[in-house]
């Protein structure tokens, strides 16, 4: 994983932890790894991983089974995609409208290229495996 300077390390590894859980790599109540193995796996400190899988826990995202470990929550993937919708609406809408504003970018062909990205996309979202 490439950290980058936008954000801070912890809600980058919370990010990497969601789009697992949003690709469906790690089901609702499923386990996930535990903070030395992420630490040791994206090569940062544990308690960075900590640091995140608290912000996860505090959104409900994943949950802690006392003496067994964290786990998806059961509705995690539902409260990933609310929060993250949120802060894409919040934080990168705007930008994204200014620019096709600017560059005369027409909807039907942004509606187009989705439409071809979407198409090549391999893996299924995890709520179609429903």
């Amino acid at each position: 994983m490439e950290f980058k300077d936008k954000d801070a390390i912890y809600l980058q590894i919370a990010a990497y932890v969601s789009e697992n859980i949003l690709l469906g790599k790690w089901l609702p109540e499923e386990k996930i790894p535990s903070t030395r193995d992420l630490a040791v796996e994206l090569e940062v400190n544990p308690n960075t991983v900590i640091r995140s899988y608290e912000f996860l826990q505090s959104q409900e995202v994943v949950i802690n089974k006392r003496g067994l470990g964290l786990f998806v929550a059961p509705d995690g993937p539902q409260k990933v995609k609310a929060y993250r919708k949120q802060r894409f609406i919040q934080q990168q809408l705007p930008d994204f409208f200014r620019n096709i504003y600017l560059l005369d970018i027409d909807i039907k062909d942004l509606e187009n290229m989705y439409k071809e990205y979407t198409a090549g996309l391999s893996q299924p979202k995890a709520d179609e495996n429903k």
